[in-house]
């Protein structure tokens, strides 16, 4: 839960002052870590502890920071073994193993209720800095956020500077809903002109999305070529525009195919599109539009919204779900003459062709979740 904080002047002060001690201190943990080659959480503790309090820190802070570069080098071993560095002995994969991590002076920092307390009736929080123990700074949300704080906040909570604004990034832990039996299953076939097209015919349109980062590809270009320090920064936040507008277009169209899927009872069929990246073969211009399409990040919020309202979620082989005609499973390059239109060549069913592969994706969806609910034969 993302949650906005109101610190005044010397507040903020401290706060900066503590993210830049705690990252200071990741630095030179970090270092030791790569020079001795350990990077186990204990471990890491037990070599730097003492100078990390020598540097000013508590002692959960202190712990904090060890297990904060234990994490980051566990994050960057577990993408060196899934090959997201590049092939052993590439310039990028060197790079990342010839020096140790290096850590932003703002970077977050996690804090448990040793050193962050919420007052949740003043709408304050209590937390320790370098300057002291700061009470009284003002945190602002939502009602439902508010409600959902109040009753499953638990663990840690990351304070986040960006750009120049403060914010706790608390863990809330939500008991799960019960999952519904499904009465059928709402489709959900993904794609480019249209982000999102269900088998009811509901098309959420990839139009104004497209256009905006077709311009930001334009601007992105033009700076790039400037090369100057503030077309680097103007650069920079284009970028997380961009992702600000991309996230919040697919969390309302998650929002609506949930809602949909949980006023009729139904459950969500998506396909399983994991490497479609790699799969795709496509010409530059379109390979351009795929490599920017935050698919993935659409199915995340499907699949985290309807986890809790307890909506039924599969994912679906997507094999030929754009070729196969819904109304006789006849499969053919053919039925599709184009983007938009699906006209089977064996029976004449005509229908667009988003929708089609949507109801082909929702009867695969009936299909695998009958599979799974039946009993052990064995």
């Amino acid at each position: 839960m993302q949650v906005r904080l109101f610190p005044d002047a010397a507040q903020e002060a401290a706060l900066r002052d503590t993210l830049s001690l705690c990252n200071e201190a990741a630095d030179l943990v970090s270092g030791e870590a790569y020079r001795c080659r350990v990077f186990g959480k204990q471990a890491l503790q037990r070599l730097t502890y003492g100078r990390l309090k020598a540097m000013g820190l508590s002692a959960q802070p202190a712990i904090h920071v060890a297990r904060k570069v234990a994490g980051a080098y566990a994050t960057l071993n577990a993408n060196i073994r899934a090959g997201n560095l590049g092939k052993p002995g590439s310039k990028r994969r060197r790079n990342a193993e010839a020096k140790p991590i290096r850590f932003r002076r703002d970077a977050a920092q996690p804090f448990d209720d040793r050193c962050l307390s919420w007052q949740m009736r003043s709408r304050t929080v209590s937390i320790w800095t370098t300057a002291g123990r700061q009470a009284g700074i003002r945190f602002g949300c939502s009602q439902q956020q508010y409600a959902t704080l109040a009753a499953h906040r638990k663990g840690e909570s990351d304070l986040v500077c960006r750009n120049g604004k403060w914010y706790l990034y608390a863990t809330c832990d939500i008991p799960d809903v019960e999952v519904k039996e499904p009465d059928g299953f709402l489709g959900v076939d993904l794609g480019i002109a249209n982000i999102a097209t269900t088998n009811d015919g509901t098309r959420h349109s990839g139009k104004g999305l497209n256009r905006v980062r077709h311009r930001n590809q334009r601007l992105r270009a033009k700076l790039q070529r400037i090369g100057t320090k503030s077309a680097k920064r103007l650069l920079k936040a284009r970028r997380r525009k961009e992702a600000r507008f991309a996230a919040d277009t697919n969390h309302r169209i998650a929002k609506q195919i949930v809602t949909e899927a949980e006023r009729t009872g139904r459950g969500i069929a998506l396909e399983n599109l994991t490497g479609i990246r790699s799969r795709v073969r496509l010409r530059r211009p379109q390979r351009v539009t795929l490599h920017t399409w935050a698919f993935h990040q659409l199915g995340q919020h499907i699949a985290y919204k309807a986890t809790r309202a307890g909506v039924a979620l599969v994912h679906v082989d997507p094999a030929y779900t754009s070729q196969a005609c819904s109304a006789c499973g006849h499969i053919a390059k053919t039925n599709r003459p184009n983007q938009s239109t699906f006209r089977c060549t064996s029976c004449g069913f005509a229908e667009h062709a988003d929708v089609n592969a949507a109801r082909n994706i929702a009867t695969r969806g009936a299909a695998d979740w009958a599979a799974v609910s039946l009993p052990n034969a064995a």
